[in-house]
């Protein structure tokens, strides 16, 4: 019997100890939960909606697909999903497996200025990225608009360390880099030429845009190919729920946009298209040679999903914009930018995730000039064009694994095949082609693979920390050109050349480019970042005018011409008040640039065979401090930003073999951006801007010949003087009708330049008419004078 009892005691304390140890494994196992977050209204994914364990700084943030993973013990959880101007959604799970949990988020009714949501938001100082700014429609719009059009290269000028040339510059600049050292994507295929009517526009439709980011420091590993910036533009996936039209009709231009589901809660798409009139409006008051006068763009935008099960979802999308300039018969030029794009998302599992993308793009231009033949004077008619283009084909395929809550990591590999065709010229007279000088194709290969790995062991401390090696290989078919080195800055001169098969390797360069970024955490509103990045650039635009054009040259790198390398350290104080009420940042930066490209005087950049014989080797360096102030709630919204900095560059045998300032360096750039919401109908934003003029070279000195003055630099320094400062008020006023339930549309008046500021683009100089003995100062201006501007816009 007490054997019998013994034995059973025995089983019973055996069975205790099982149950215990099960209690225990079950406690010490961690599922995951994962899940793409939507907006409730039209389906569309949204980017960096906060998921996080409530009460707790454990969490994540959706990816640019709204796809979500988080892992936690097994038991039950309240998660929270918020954003703001979303809200807030709290879910409870009980995790005993791993879970799909998809959530759609309901936009607040109420004014933002109401909106309390109490969990953390990604704002900037909560993540671990550095130098980041992200812009959302939704405050481009509240941005005053030159001639009543929203536009999103102009949202991005106000930010920190952007700057521009001067007004209908092509391009911008950031942290001391030229205009080709930006990486633009568009729904991840690279886009050329980012304005429409010399810069005047940017070819983004805002109809069709989602969201932006613009990446000045700190790059992630996944990026390359530039040394500046990403500008990582979204496109809309378009509303799954129900057909819509948005659009507006302006003074200078109209937009219209169409989307809807092809599937309800399942596919949709999205059209977007633009076309300018102002050629349309001059006809009437044009005769003559000018009667056919030729002056619009035009750009269509387009996208489709299909969700094919839970964890495959496609995307397809494309771009295709044109700029037609053109004065009859006489000069004729035309650019533009095409782009295709097909990505595919995979779900392996609660943790893998996986985004395969395929593009196309292209940008090319074509220049004509001409006359007709006038047979009284016994004048042929003469014509010549000259035709250029760049072509890519690239393959993405990413992934993100999520390890746990702490640990995620991202990896994958790149590879783009390019194809420049730099340019090609004809020239005929009475219809009979008399001469073509036409360059040699170039082509390229660059590849490349990174990880990166984020880690968060605690709610203080935070680091991302990758590298990227990268591959490029510059190949034929084609000819390869030798030059000698002569004295710095002078013209080489060719001493040998050879000829390349198909796809033969002439030059390749390797490089490992390492990336961290640190963050600690002071308090729940304080936080101060570190960064360090190399980049590599093997693309580069050829221009020795102040502001790029879209006839300028893009060549690869070669065996004359070495890849660009910049180093960028960065370090940061952010802080985020209570209740969200406003955020600040403070950002130091270092760079330096190895390898730029810079020009001998008087080079010949158009249709030269022999153009890297006129191409220098040059080094950068850019250093400053930005200031950033941003108000999201209220009725009164908007930001400041101040950025003080110095560009400057060194090139042997130019100016003396001394730094001299960049073309594009500005020491002082304030912005101060406001909303004012004074009803439901009525809002009044302001920006204002000021900045530094941009360097120039005058000369200092003058020779006399036959009564004429012949300009001259003793000093041969470039950049040797600065024009004036440039600044600006611009408003706008937006007037919102009654709101109906499937139609709203709004009014918004603006005023570009209020008090009329003729900003120089540039100054030149010349002999006065009256007196050859004098010289005077001629001040040009792109803009001298108030634009205004009306638009409309609706939403149905």
């Amino acid at each position: 019997m007490i054997k019998r009892m013994k034995k059973h005691l025995f089983l019973l304390m055996s069975l205790g100890c099982i149950l215990l140890q099960v209690q225990a494994l079950k406690a010490q196992q961690r599922f995951t939960v994962s899940g793409y977050v939507k907006d409730e209204q039209n389906g569309e994914s949204l980017i960096g909606i906060s998921v996080s364990k409530a009460g707790t700084s454990i969490g994540t943030v959706t990816n640019e697909y709204g796809f979500y993973s988080l892992t936690l013990p097994a038991g039950e959880h309240q998660l929270q999903f918020s954003y703001i101007g979303y809200a807030s959604q709290q879910k409870t799970v009980n995790l005993t497996g791993n879970q799909h949990l998809d959530i759609k988020l309901e936009k607040s009714s109420s004014q933002l200025s109401e909106v309390v949501v109490s969990g953390k938001h990604e704002k900037a100082v909560n993540t671990l990225s550095t130098s980041i700014n992200r812009l959302d429609i939704a405050q481009m719009k509240k941005l005053p608009t030159f001639l009543g059009e929203v536009d999103v290269l102009r949202s991005i000028q106000t930010l920190p360390g952007v700057t521009t040339v001067g007004e209908g510059a092509n391009g911008f600049n950031v942290r001391g880099g030229a205009t080709d050292e930006n990486l633009i994507l568009l729904d991840e295929a690279p886009l050329y030429n980012s304005t429409h009517m010399l810069g005047f526009f940017s070819i983004f439709n805002p109809d069709a845009v989602k969201s932006l980011n613009l990446i000045k420091g700190g790059f992630p590993a996944e990026y390359g190919g530039r040394t500046s910036s990403v500008l990582d533009i979204r496109m809309k996936d378009g509303d799954n729920q129900r057909l819509g039209l948005t659009g507006g009709i302006g003074n200078i231009f109209s937009r219209l946009a169409v989307e809807g589901p092809i599937k309800k809660d399942e596919s949709s798409f999205i059209v977007a298209a633009r076309r300018s009139y102002i050629d349309v409006l001059m006809k009437p008051f044009l005769s003559g040679d000018m009667a056919d006068t030729k002056l619009y763009f035009y750009d269509i935008t387009a996208k489709a999903n299909f969700k094919l099960n839970r964890n495959n979802t496609l995307f397809v999308s494309g771009y295709l914009g044109r700029d037609v300039f053109g004065f009859g018969g006489d000069v004729n030029m035309n650019w533009g930018n095409t782009t295709g794009t097909v990505r595919w998302n995979h779900v392996f599992s609660n943790r893998l995730f996986l985004n395969l993308t395929t593009f196309y793009s292209k940008y090319d231009y074509s220049l004509k000039f001409g006359n007709e033949s006038d047979k009284e004077a016994n004048e042929p008619s003469q014509n010549s064009s000259w035709t250029s283009n760049i072509i890519n084909y690239g393959v993405k395929p990413s992934f993100t694994y999520y390890l746990s809550s702490k640990n995620s990591l991202h990896f994958g590999v790149q590879g783009i095949y390019y194809t420049f065709k730099p340019g090609k010229g004809t020239g005929t007279q009475e219809g009979t082609e008399e001469s073509v000088v036409e360059l040699n194709d170039q082509h390229a290969l660059e590849s490349a693979v990174y990880l990166d790995h984020e880690y968060k062991p605690n709610n203080k401390f935070g680091v991302q920390y990758g590298v990227r090696f990268s591959a490029y290989q510059y190949l034929g078919k084609g000819t390869a050109y030798y030059y000698n080195d002569t004295t710095p800055g002078a013209r080489r001169r060719l001493v040998d050349s050879k000829e390349y098969g198909t796809n033969e390797l002439i030059k390749g360069y390797y490089y490992i480019e390492p990336r961290i970024s640190a963050k600690y955490t002071i308090s729940d509103n304080h936080a101060v970042k570190a960064a360090y990045a190399r980049t590599t650039q093997f693309m580069h635009q050829l221009s020795n005018t102040a502001s790029p054009t879209p006839l300028d040259i893009w060549t690869p790198s070669t065996n004359n011409i070495e890849p660009q390398v910049a180093d960028q350290y960065t370090l940061g104080y952010f802080y985020n008040a209570p209740s969200n009420l406003f955020e600040a940042s403070a950002e130091v930066f270092y760079k330096t640039m190895d390898h730029q490209v810079d020009y001998i005087d008087n080079a010949n950049l158009q249709l030269n065979q022999y153009i890297e014989a006129d191409l220098l080797p040059s080094e950068g360096r850019a250093y400053g401090i930005e200031l950033y102030a941003k108000k999201e709630v209220g009725k009164t919204t908007g930001w400041v930003s101040y950025t003080l900095s110095r560009t400057e560059r060194k090139t042997q045998g130019i100016s003396q073999n001394e730094w001299f300032l960049n073309r594009y360096d500005r020491t002082h750039n304030l912005n101060l951006v406001a909303t004012r919401e004074f009803s439901k109908r009525t809002s009044l934003s302001a920006n204002f801007v000021y900045a530094s003029g941009t360097p120039a070279t005058f000369a200092d000195s003058r020779l006399e010949y036959q009564d004429w003055d012949i300009p001259y630099n003793s000093t041969d320094k470039r950049n040797n003087y600065r024009l004036p400062a440039f600044h600006r008020l611009d408003l706008s006023f937006t007037l919102k009708g009654r709101q109906k339930k499937r139609w709203q549309g709004e009014w918004v008046f603006s005023l570009y330049n209020v008090y009329a500021r003729r900003n120089a683009y540039t100054i030149y100089f010349q002999q006065n008419e009256d007196d050859p003995n004098k010289r005077e100062a001629v001040r040009l201006s792109i803009i001298g004078s108030i634009m205004p501007g009306i638009t409309y816009n609706f939403k149905w």
